[in-house]
């Protein structure tokens, strides 16, 4: 018998696409809630995005966006308009991506729909503040790496600011989203009321740089530069072994000496700017320079050998292609092999949480466009003549081809 989810019970309506606040509604689903995913007639632009074995299931939408239901709903249409509102009815939580004036203009204005239902908990995923100076300002993960410093940060690694080669931004933000939704409906649940919850890229991410890089700043006046240094000299880095790639972390000064031993440097342990933390701050680029000549001295294979049984924190620097043979992610039965309807075999990342009592599952596969419009529709109390009518072609559910 499955456990019971945590968010079972509560309906959440979608209207977004990317991957910001889909990741958020993806999370919802896996931990219980109906999810219900309204697209435009040609769909998520993510389903275009990637390798795909059909039309508009592309790997993109695939991994951000199962545990759902799908509807299309053509929203500048005004029976689109009239069907989002039916929906809206039954609902818990909204979550959007349109920026407020679009959304207001489809009748998704948290005052007006808050008036209706009290305990609507209403998720804005945007980009800037709608009350700051930048209000209104189109955003995506790349404009937010660079406005938020952490493209800048790269500039110790490629002398030069880059983009974090992932949607890192995105995916931070998702999080914050499910995050904020949940306590949402824990208020709700203690008082009764819904509330508007603004998940704004710029300041998430903003704060997200600030844990460590806020360093001198933190105080006022300055007390020095922003910038956590080991991190932000680019000092620590993956280091080359004979055959490849690793990450060594010695931490403690017990660390630091059984690193020496197992490296055949037992001099090193005699050095003074190796020997406690306090100096190896004050020598930070000498020390990791070293831990370069000395990873250098050996093969992947012969590290692993060697600090598989030691408590000094270490990873092979893998090929992402090597994770689906990990033996600790295959351990933990971290892929989930699922047979799809239409897209046959899929290797899917569960999950990560683990909760005991209420563990996350992969409800649905990811839907199909429009797969699950004629029975969401019927919810709504449309009449079938009615539901004939919208998802014929041409019609105000219909996908596009």
């Amino acid at each position: 018998m499955n456990k019971p989810l945590p968010l079972e019970g509560v309906r959440v309506l979608e209207v977004a696409s990317m991957i910001f606040a889909p990741m958020a509604g993806q999370y919802l689903g896996d931990m219980g809630a109906e999810v219900i995913k309204v697209e435009p007639p040609e769909g998520d632009l993510t389903r275009s995005v990637g390798p795909r074995r059909s039309p508009k299931m592309g790997a993109f939408f695939l991994n951000s966006n199962r545990s759902k239901r799908s509807i299309v709903v053509d929203l500048k249409r005004a029976e689109g308009r009239e069907i989002l509102q039916r929906l809206l009815k039954d609902t818990d939580v909204l979550l959007h991506s349109m920026r407020t004036p679009a959304a207001d203009k489809l009748g998704l204005n948290y005052e007006q729909l808050a008036r209706a239902n009290p305990k609507l908990v209403y998720c804005h995923a945007v980009g800037y503040s709608d009350e700051g100076a930048y209000a209104g300002r189109p955003a995506y993960d790349d404009i937010i790496q660079a406005a938020s410093g952490m493209a800048k940060l790269q500039s110790v690694i490629g002398g030069e600011p880059r983009y974090i080669p992932s949607v890192v931004v995105d995916k931070i933000c998702g999080v914050h989203a499910a995050y904020g939704i949940v306590l949402a409906l824990m208020h709700r649940a203690r008082t009764g009321q819904g509330q508007h919850v603004e998940i704004p890229m710029m300041e998430t991410m903003t704060a997200f740089n600030m844990i460590e890089h806020q360093w001198g700043h933190i105080f006022d006046p300055p007390q020095g530069k922003m910038g956590y240094p080991q991190v932000s000299a680019g000092t620590r880095r993956p280091y080359r072994t004979r055959d490849g790639y690793i990450s060594l972390m010695p931490y403690l000064d017990a660390h630091w000496m059984r690193f020496f031993e197992l490296a055949g440097a037992p001099e090193a342990k005699e050095d003074e700017r190796y020997r406690t933390f306090a100096q190896r701050q004050k020598h930070v680029v000498e020390v990791w320079d070293e831990v370069e000549r000395l990873a250098a001295r050996k093969s992947n294979a012969e590290w692993l050998a060697l600090l598989t049984e030691e408590d000094i924190p270490f990873a092979i620097v893998q090929e992402m292609d090597e994770l689906t043979r990990d033996p600790h992610l295959n351990s933990v039965d971290f892929w989930q092999v699922a047979q799809h309807p239409t897209e046959g075999t899929l290797r899917l990342p569960r999950n990560p949480l683990r909760l005991s009592a209420s563990p996350a599952e992969i409800k649905r596969l990811p839907p199909g466009l429009g797969e699950h419009s004629v029975e969401i529709l019927r919810e709504c109390a449309f009449d079938e003549q009615a539901i004939s009518s919208f998802v014929e072609p041409g019609g105000v559910c219909a996908a596009a081809l």
